[in-house]
């Protein structure tokens, strides 16, 4: 299986320099709209395709986004290893702004998106239990070392519904629950991937404290921005040093990723509806049609 990197970008990495050969393609999705059409090309030698999550021009709110339809595209343009990039505030004194944040777990506090490409007709249960790629996470750490990156690895992202920030209320507690970061893009994000049997990985970047930090209400949105911008150079810099690295990564993935629909599927082959398995073609024909 050939390896196709996907770059994922949030709120200030909108595009990736130093792509060459790009052209960028719409891809129709029987899950509806994706956020925006695929760039894609090569970095260094590797297949790339990137997705701007918001749109060219940040359009679409983070609990507006069609998750589903952006990773069923992903899949069927052969990607393979996804790295999700994007702004999130910090949930702790030691992760300033400015430190990417290699996450490891997620706490899902979304509540009206769609969260399975599976539903009636065809049902399956896939773990979640270490929901990234360790493998992945690594040539992250890797990479932001070399860069000379402020980098954490491993951590507990709290994705929220969004648009609006957190209570000061809802803060404390995401504090006291031990969460690390607090975004609202990566869930159900990573919990898709996995149904799609595509590694996954997030580097969440740190633009600020959030509303829990004593001097949050002292920081200025010119300070913020300026953070997030230089966030984002340096994004684009990590994604540079990861991609040659992508091809030579043992296949199928060690950890899982790639086989997670090995026995999920639990709705009997003459029981399957011809609409559901049709509309799953990409997402799970390789078990279907074994």
């Amino acid at each position: 299986m050939d390896s196709v990197l996907g770059i994922i970008g949030g709120s200030g990495l909108y595009n990736i320099e130093g792509l060459e050969n790009t052209e960028w393609k719409q891809v129709r999705s029987p899950f509806g709209e994706t956020s925006d059409d695929f760039l894609c090309g090569e970095l260094k030698g590797q297949r790339l395709v990137f997705l701007p999550r918001h749109g060219r021009g940040h359009c679409i709110p983070p609990d507006e986004i069609n998750y589903c339809a952006n990773i069923d595209a992903m899949k069927r343009l052969g990607v393979t290893e996804i790295f999700s990039i994007g702004a999130v505030g910090s949930l702790k004194e030691e992760l300033p702004p400015g430190t990417f944040v290699i996450v490891d777990q997620f706490i899902d506090r979304t509540i009206k998106r769609k969260k399975s490409f599976f539903s009636q007709g065809l049902v399956a249960h896939v773990s979640i239990a270490h929901p990234t790629c360790e493998r992945l996470a690594t040539l992250a750490l890797d990479a932001a070392e070399a860069l000379d990156i402020p980098v954490v690895k491993g951590g507990t992202y709290l994705a929220m519904e969004g648009p609006q920030f957190s209570s000061l209320a809802e803060s404390k507690l995401y504090r006291s629950w031990s969460c690390d970061v607090i975004g609202m893009t990566n869930m159900p994000e990573a919990k898709l991937a996995r149904e799609a049997e595509i590694c996954y990985s997030t580097i969440a970047m740190v633009t600020d404290y959030d509303c829990w930090h004593e001097g949050h209400n002292n920081v200025e949105v010119s300070d913020i921005i300026n953070v997030l911008l230089d966030n984002a150079d340096k994004g684009g810099e990590l994604i540079k040093h990861i991609s040659p690295n992508i091809a030579a990564l043992a296949r199928p993935c060690p950890c899982g990723c790639q086989r997670a629909l090995e026995h999920a599927i639990i709705t009997a082959p003459e029981a399957r509806t011809e609409t559901m398995t049709k509309k799953l073609d990409a997402i799970a024909g390789r078990v279907l049609n074994s």
